[in-house]
């Protein structure tokens, strides 16, 4: 799995994107918590739970139907004014879940584990992409602070950080450019 830092930074760049302009510090704090939410799948561990169960890591709560289940929860939840299905609604629950399914995803790209249960719970197959550029990250803390872990982090910065980066700048740019036309139309 990719560190909490890269899957932080997903969640802040959806919502650097995004254009739900009201309540912006609030859609941020929920983008972060949907884009790490998946891997607290961990606590299964010390309930007997093996890896590769339903439940297991990277298994059930990793998968698209999981990340439907919260993303419509997140507007339910901390929208209370919103009336529910309406349009604005569905957005931010498309939006939400968009968010949760990155974590799946970006592990997807990993190179190590037993793969993503991504069609959970239709199909408990896990995968992984075609590609598996990302570098798997320990989760011995110790071996984290170490030379494996700053090449983790090289690594991230390269697969992770610098296209969050060009997407949030690209996003504004075209933005900005459209804004320019409209201006002089």
């Amino acid at each position: 799995m990719p560190t909490i830092i890269s899957h932080t930074l997903v969640g802040m760049t959806g919502a650097a994107i995004s254009r739900f302009g009201a309540e912006k510090r609030k859609l941020i704090l929920l983008s972060i918590l949907c884009a790490i939410l998946p891997d607290a799948d961990v606590i299964t561990f010390k309930f007997g739970i093996q890896y590769g169960d339903f439940f297991g890591h990277r298994g059930f709560f990793h998968s698209i139907a999981f990340a439907v289940i919260i993303g419509m929860s997140i507007p339910s939840i901390f929208y209370r004014s919103l009336r529910t299905f309406s349009f604005r609604w569905f957005k931010l629950s498309g939006y939400y879940s968009i968010v949760t399914i990155s974590h799946g995803v970006l592990d997807a790209f990993t190179n190590g584990g037993l793969g993503i249960a991504l069609l959970s719970p239709f199909d408990n197959t896990r995968y992984f992409f075609w590609v598996t550029p990302i570098e798997v990250v320990t989760l011995n803390p110790m071996r984290f602070f170490s030379l494996h872990g700053i090449q983790v982090m090289a690594n991230e910065f390269l697969w992770v950080w610098l296209p969050c980066l060009a997407l949030i700048v690209m996003v504004r740019y075209m933005r900005k450019k459209k804004e320019l036309k409209d201006l002089y139309r």
